[in-house]
Order: structure tokens, then C-alpha cells, then sequence
């Protein structure tokens, strides 16, 4: 018998354990996010760090996120969600389908390192604040050449769904659907100016951002106390001066 899923994340942020806690919240599978919990129910930050400083698992992760189910270790987020993808309906049950979906799911990974980059380009380990410089010039590149690059790939698999849904793949919400939302939520966030003066650009985005919005599960945990507010200590940050 299946036990709950044990996600292993930082409680203060969504970072990049948000695009595992929105498949498992959509699906509707029980899981417990374990450094939420007190360590009196076997959970906080010390709960993350002994599990990562382990010696003795065979399959030791390299760093957060990781999915742990029985005795069983998943980590790096988009092999979570290609794990949870298969076992919980939101990939279909073709070959071809299911790599083109996680194909789409390392595009947006390698989206997500560009987007931190614009405040942390030299290094994760030095404050924001010790590389402002970089930051900006960085930001300039972003804005001007990354960003629309990605947006627009995107866009474009978007329209060209022979399937004509409002999803990237076949007419059912897969994992990369909800990846792409988590996008558009976190830009507008860190970047309101700039995606307000180009969003229009990508009308078939923006209609998936505000499908997947609606969905009752994911309007539910939207709303609720589970989903951590975007902040100043995850992926998406808003300074000011970067919002070119």
C-alpha cells in the first residue's frame, strides 16, 4: 500500500519545489510537505539537512527538491514530475507525447536558471546586494534577447498543438501546463513593468495562465495557507531597478 508523499523543500519559499507542489496538489494525492511540519512531527529544516547529510543512502540526491515515497528517492524537478507524471495522468500514455512533455519541462529548468540569474549571475552563495552591478547588466541581456526567446518558443508550441487546445500537448492538463503557469505568475511578480508592456505579445500564454488559475484545485491551494507568497528569498524577485 502506497504510503503519502513526502516532499523535502524549504518551507520559505516556492522556488523550484513550487512546480512539484502544484502536480501534486492538482492531482489531489496525499502529501506531506515535511519542513513545514514541527520537529515534533518529524519535520522542519533540521529534517531536510540530516536527510541531505546521510552518508549511508544509495541513491544519495545532490540538492532539494527530492520526492520520497516508501523507501523509494526522487529528486531534481523535473524528473519528479516526469515520475509523478506517469503514475497520476498528467502526461498521456504515448511515448512520443510523454519525451516532447518532458522535453518542454527541461526547457522551462533551463528557463528558471536564467530568471535567478538576473540577481544572482556570479554566484547563489553571495548576496544580491554583492553583485548589483552584474545583476543589472545581466538583467539588460535578459530582458532584450532570453526573455522573449523563451516566451515566444513557448507561445509557438502553444499555437501549433495540432490538437488546437488551450494546452502545450494533447487536450488534457499535463505537468508542463502547470510549469508554464508557475512561469507567468513568477515574471509578473518579479517583472510587472516589463510584462505588462509585452504580454500582449502572447495571447495563447496569458489564456493558459488564466485556465490553470481557475481550476478548482489549483484556485483552492491558490487560496489557501499551503501556497507561500512569492518573496525577496526564492527564484522570482522583484528589485526594482531590474524590471527594465
Amino acid at each position: 500500500m502506497q504510503k503519502v508523499y513526502e516532499l523535502y523543500y524549504w518551507p520559505m519559499i516556492q522556488g523550484r519545489g513550487e512546480f512539484v507542489r502544484l502536480a501534486l496538489e492538482y492531482t489531489n494525492v496525499d502529501y506531506v510537505d515535511v519542513a513545514r511540519q514541527s520537529e515534533q512531527e518529524g519535520g522542519g529544516v533540521s529534517a531536510l539537512i540530516q536527510f541531505l547529510e546521510n552518508k549511508k543512502m544509495q541513491h544519495p540526491p545532490f540538492a532539494l527538491p527530492y520526492l520520497k515515497v516508501n523507501e523509494f528517492i526522487v529528486s531534481q524537478t523535473t524528473n519528479i514530475l516526469q515520475y509523478l507524471g506517469t503514475r497520476h495522468a498528467l502526461v498521456p500514455d504515448n511515448e512520443t507525447d510523454r519525451l516532447w512533455i518532458h522535453q518542454l519541462q527541461l526547457t522551462v529548468a533551463d528557463f528558471v536558471t536564467e530568471i535567478h540569474d538576473t540577481h544572482h549571475p556570479i554566484a547563489g552563495e553571495l548576496y544580491y546586494e554583492d553583485q548589483k552591478e552584474e545583476a543589472l547588466r545581466h538583467a539588460e541581456n535578459f530582458h532584450k534577447n532570453r526573455l522573449p526567446k523563451y516566451l515566444g518558443y513557448f507561445e509557438s508550441v502553444l499555437a501549433s498543438n495540432p490538437d488546437k487546445s488551450k494546452y502545450l500537448v494533447g487536450d488534457t492538463v499535463s505537468y508542463v501546463d502547470l510549469s508554464l503557469f508557475q512561469l507567468i505568475a513568477g515574471l509578473r511578480y518579479a517583472f510587472p513593468n516589463t510584462m505588462t508592456s509585452i504580454e500582449k505579445k502572447y495571447p495563447n500564454l496569458n489564456a493558459l495562465h488564466d485556465h490553470i488559475k481557475i481550476l478548482p484545485r489549483i484556485a483552492a491551494y491558490l487560496s489557501s495557507e499551503r501556497r507561500i507568497p512569492f518573496n525577496q528569498q526564492g527564484i522570482f524577485r522583484h528589485y526594482k531597478v531590474l524590471d527594465l
